[in-house]
């Protein structure tokens, strides 16, 4: 039976929206963590963009190293040559490529230059292109899918496969269908199309989630394998997108999900973690309902809850608080501000530490180095990284820094 895997698209499709940013170091952490957590891939860079090239080039090194476990490192293109012409010597082997398939959109957004048929040519020649160039993986992007004729997409997938696609993404740019609607569609594309299928919902009404399930669930049915395309706590353009933690809960432990299978090989002790960073790094509190990791989804007030709870856990709770490491604290390097607070004195390193309290640090995370030479190099790479991400460095960057400092140069250096 075909299986359901994980895009997220967090340091993608997130660092677009408005007032969304992360630093290159902060992006790469999160895409460790999503090695660590087991998803199948990141949407982990803009290939063609010359401020991107270096992170590019240094995150495919740390895959190679075994940093990032077996997560898939995927760069975003528009569906044109110049954009994947530009992206390959970063030496990215996968790509998605992405261009409008709506009336709406080739009307109102190409403004007349390009007509439907004009969408597939430019689509599938650059699907043409990036195979012939050797790209291990294509995925095209039918934006604003859920707003597209549906005998045009069916037309625009068929032309994607026999120009060598690997996947069909199905955008539901705004948010515009339904569960049911999107089941209906995507199980019609898996039959009619026969190509993997994601889902890319947006959460404008409030149904992300709930489309990516039903969206996965129809692709499965019609007998290819489902992608869902995520975000680490929602976050995206405007209302957001599908949250990652949220769609794995749902295919685990919703009714009638018993028989669907998640093909990633998941740690979900790394939920919590991987959680609290991205909230760190994007200056944004997790919220206190968050299905998973939020402060309120173990509490329990009521007395009929609690007594019930005390009883039973299963009575008030689906799943177990140590099924996503909630009961691990610091020892899962969470941010600073996430940890209980220590006893005595904190010592600190970054933008302006000293020799003397960035050894303390490091001597408190277990590392230590050969001569002061060494530290001193070091410490002017956690100056810059401190510098540039505008925040206190966690436990886990520290260790990174100390662990890959060429490839962490390399990040921090923006300039082609």
């Amino acid at each position: 039976m075909p299986k359901i895997y994980f895009i997220d698209c967090t340091n993608r499709d997130v660092v677009q929206a408005s007032r969304m940013r992360l630093a290159k170091l902060q992006k790469t952490m999160v895409n460790i963590y999503l090695g660590q957590l087991g998803v199948h891939q990141s949407e982990f860079a803009f290939p063609y963009a010359k401020h991107e090239q270096n992170y590019v080039r240094a995150n495919l090194e740390l895959k190679e190293l075994g940093a990032m476990g077996e997560l898939v490192l995927e760069g975003w293109c528009r569906a044109v040559i110049p954009d994947v012409d530009k992206s390959l010597p970063t030496g990215v082997k996968d790509l998605n490529l992405s261009i409008s398939t709506s009336d709406q959109m080739i009307t109102h957004k190409f403004g007349g230059k390009l007509n439907r048929e004009g969408v597939i040519k430019e689509m599938t020649q650059a699907v043409a292109f990036a195979k012939k160039a050797g790209v291990r993986t294509v995925g095209v992007n039918a934006e604003d899918a859920s707003r597209t004729d549906m005998g045009y997409l069916i037309e625009f997938g068929q032309a994607a496969k026999e120009a060598g696609a690997d996947r069909l993404r199905y955008c539901d740019t705004l948010g515009y269908d339904s569960p049911l609607s999107i089941y209906e569609r995507m199980r019609t594309l898996a039959e009619r199309v026969g190509l993997p299928l994601e889902q890319h919902c947006h959460n404008d009404l409030g149904m992300a989630v709930a489309n990516s399930v039903a969206g996965a669930k129809g692709a499965v049915d019609g007998g290819v394998d489902a992608y869902i395309n995520t975000s680490v706590n929602g976050l995206g353009e405007r209302a957001g997108q599908a949250d990652l933690l949220s769609c794995i809960l749902a295919i685990r432990f919703s009714r009638d999900m018993e028989s669907y299978e998640i093909g990633d090989n998941l740690n979900l002790k790394v939920a919590t973690k991987l959680a609290r960073y991205v909230a760190y790094a994007f200056h944004l509190p997790i919220p206190i309902n968050q299905p998973g990791v939020g402060a309120n989804v173990f509490a329990h007030e009521s007395g009929i809850h609690a007594d019930g709870m005390l009883k039973d856990r299963r009575n008030y709770e689906l799943y177990d608080y140590e099924l996503l490491g909630l009961d691990e604290g610091p020892a899962m390097g969470v941010p600073w501000w996430a940890e209980p607070p220590r006893p005595g004195r904190t010592i600190t390193t970054g933008e302006y530490g000293g020799l003397a309290g960035f050894k303390h640090v490091y001597d408190r995370l277990g590392v230590a180095f050969p001569d002061d030479e060494i530290a001193e190099q070091i410490l002017e790479l956690v100056r810059y990284a401190s510098g540039h991400t505008k925040l206190p460095l966690t436990d886990d960057e520290l260790r990174f820094i100390a662990t890959y400092p060429e490839q962490v140069r390399k990040i921090l250096t923006l300039t082609p």
